[in-house]
């Protein structure tokens, strides 16, 4: 202690009043109609800095590079989640500018993040493709969201698009990165909250749209891709499910056995939720393709409410015990991450 002392007091004048010279890195960047939400990420130079999104709409692709840990971007405090949304339209079958192809499910994504110990709070995540106005393009999953690092934490945001909304899924297929909604909006059509990622949904909406097809069902909620390594896939608990369609138009869910991953073995826990008509309670799970079937995979539902819980068929609804239930909770599901509640 005393040499140092003595070294700071003999040279380190002139390096103390460089340091004391040297600005402060911003903790905070706003971004404001006429400016780019991705110009602000790029800017982020450490962890734990925030962007403060105006209310405004914000035509444009947004990326969080996985090296951006631990950064916030949220919405005005206080404000409507409908006050700020970032929007784009590209689909999965939508041509690249450069000729190179399509972007693909994943690349269509407005909004994409691989950052470990992400927040998003307050605003809405939007992909407004639409397949009426492309009657040419036969890959029309249209991505608002591609979430992957571990710790990801959306408080308060809107999801919107049609099929596959939102993408909660993980870095590696070997990974099995966390993910917690809460109070959330989601909408969609087919398959629209998808993936492979530790997820847990909790007081969120979940609403079907309505759809101009004459054939049933005419989509599914969740398409979850468990590794089969993981025992934990997708939860929801205390969540609300409503529709815009006809009663019973809507499958709970369908296992995604990927290609990539055929040994995936999805899991569902629907809990302590209130299912609105939209859902078929008759059949509420389906095939994607039938050499996986559901049968075979993780789905269940533990005390769950409403015209579309009812069963009328036992055998279409597996149930957990009491015991069972207590092992599927947000703690259970989180580890040692404990999100800020």
């Amino acid at each position: 202690m005393r040499r140092r002392t003595l070294l700071t007091a003999a040279g380190g004048v002139l390096a103390a009043t460089s340091l004391a010279a040297a600005p402060a890195r911003p903790r905070t960047r706003h971004v404001r109609p006429g400016d780019s939400v991705q110009a602000a990420v790029d800017a982020v130079d450490g962890p734990g800095q925030t962007i403060v999104v105006h209310p405004g709409v914000y035509r444009e692709l947004v990326q969080v590079a996985p090296t951006t840990a631990d950064l916030t971007i949220r919405g005005v405090e206080g404000q409507n989640p409908r006050a700020a949304v970032i929007v784009y339209d590209n689909a999965n079958g939508t041509r690249k500018p450069d000729g190179s192809g399509t972007y693909g499910t994943a690349g269509s994504a407005t909004f994409t993040s691989a950052a470990p110990g992400l927040t998003v709070r307050g605003l809405t995540l939007a992909n407004d493709w639409l397949r009426a106005d492309h009657p040419e393009i036969t890959g029309t999953q249209a991505v608002a969201a591609y979430v992957t690092g571990d710790r990801t934490l959306f408080d308060g945001v809107r999801l919107l698009g049609h099929q596959d909304t939102l993408f909660a899924d993980t870095t590696a297929l070997t990974a099995f990165d966390r993910q917690y909604f809460r109070n959330c909006y989601v909408e969609g059509d087919v398959d629209f909250v998808f993936g492979r990622g530790t997820s847990v949904f909790e007081r969120c909406h979940f609403r079907t749209l309505a759809r101009d097809v004459d054939f049933t069902p005419k989509g599914m909620v969740f398409a979850p891709a468990t590794a089969r390594a993981n025992p934990h896939g997708f939860l929801a608990v205390r969540c609300r499910f409503t529709s815009g369609a006809e009663d019973g138009a809507y499958k709970l869910a369908r296992p995604w056995v990927p290609s990539y991953e055929t040994t995936a073995r999805p899991a569902l826990v629907v809990r302590d939720s209130w299912l609105g008509p939209g859902i078929d309670p008759v059949a509420p799970y389906t095939n994607m393709r039938d050499a996986y079937p559901w049968q075979t995979m993780r789905f269940a539902e533990h005390a769950n409410s409403g015209p579309g819980a009812v069963m009328p068929v036992p055998e279409n609804r597996p149930q957990l015990t009491p015991a069972q239930a207590a092992e599927h909770t947000r703690a259970a599901y989180l580890g040692d991450w404990r999100p800020d509640v």
